[in-house]
């Protein structure tokens, strides 16, 4: 009589539906071959969609670079001279004497109290190109450019000049305007005026979003003018790069420009 031949039983579907496992055959140390030994964690595939990976984000937005944040903070000082710029402010702004030169400013090692130490004194680089751009409004004018950084990794860029100023309001809303007018620079925040107590200055600060390559980098920036001193401000904290520019706290940041011209502001002689 012929005995049916034995197989192994077919082990039980899994639950909702998973993979079926291999048979379990003995190892050579009666364990079942396909598992790993007791107490050892399954490794699972790696790679894209491995099991339990978790799912990529998108890339981390990049900030402008520091280079990019000078080129357009000085770029802003150049926009205001021209010789066009005498016939757009009027005649007013090109008769009459001048005012006396009695300040100047000077690239100090730290700003705001310490808390931003110089990187460059560009005064003689990027400032030539201020002092050499004419501007029928401006007298003697001297530039005072630099970059600074902060413990977060934030850049403060100075931009400014000092000589005798017959329109310093109307400087200080061009300085402003050529930023908004760089190549890349789109305005989001329009100019609002501040005076911060205690300071005797009107500050103007506005938003901007600037492109460098793939990166757009939230930008703001305050100015001030009066009959000797001219300068532009733009500080981009660790988290304002990709901040929503209506989110900045422009109040702020007038008061801590403010601040910069107080402390280097000097007066002549």
């Amino acid at each position: 009589m012929t005995m049916p031949s034995s197989s192994p039983t077919p082990p039980p579907h899994p639950p909702y539906g998973g993979p079926v496992p291999p048979p379990q055959q003995p190892g050579p140390y009666g364990a079942p071959q396909g598992y790993p030994p007791h107490g050892v964690p399954p490794q699972y595939p790696a790679g894209p969609g491995g099991w339990g990976q978790p799912p990529m984000g998108p890339p981390p937005k990049k900030k402008l670079s520091a280079g990019a944040i000078v080129a357009i903070v000085a770029g802003s000082l150049v926009v205001v001279g021209g010789i066009g710029y005498g016939v757009k402010a009027g005649l007013d702004g090109v008769t009459g004497p001048f005012p006396e030169a009695k300040h100047r400013l000077v690239v100090s090692q730290t700003v705001l109290g310490g808390e931003f130490t110089l990187v460059s004194d560009l005064s003689d680089t990027q400032g030539k190109e201020i002092e050499d751009t004419p501007d029928f409004t401006v007298k003697d004018a001297t530039a005072a450019v630099g970059q600074y950084s902060g413990k977060d990794g934030s850049v403060l860029v100075l931009s400014g000049l000092y000589g005798q100023i017959k329109n310093p309001g109307t400087t200080r809303s061009s300085i402003l305007k050529g930023a908004a007018t760089d190549k890349g620079s789109t305005l989001v925040v329009k100019p609002r005026d501040f005076t911060p107590a205690g300071y005797g200055v009107t500050v103007s600060c506005q938003v901007t979003t600037s492109k460098d390559g793939l990166s757009t980098t939230t930008l703001p920036m305050c100015a001030w003018g009066d009959e000797n001193t001219a300068a532009a401000i733009a500080l981009v904290a660790a988290g304002d790069a990709t901040a929503d520019p209506k989110d900045i706290d422009l109040a702020g940041l007038a008061e801590k420009t403010a601040k910069i011209r107080a402390e280097i502001r000097k007066p002549i002689g």
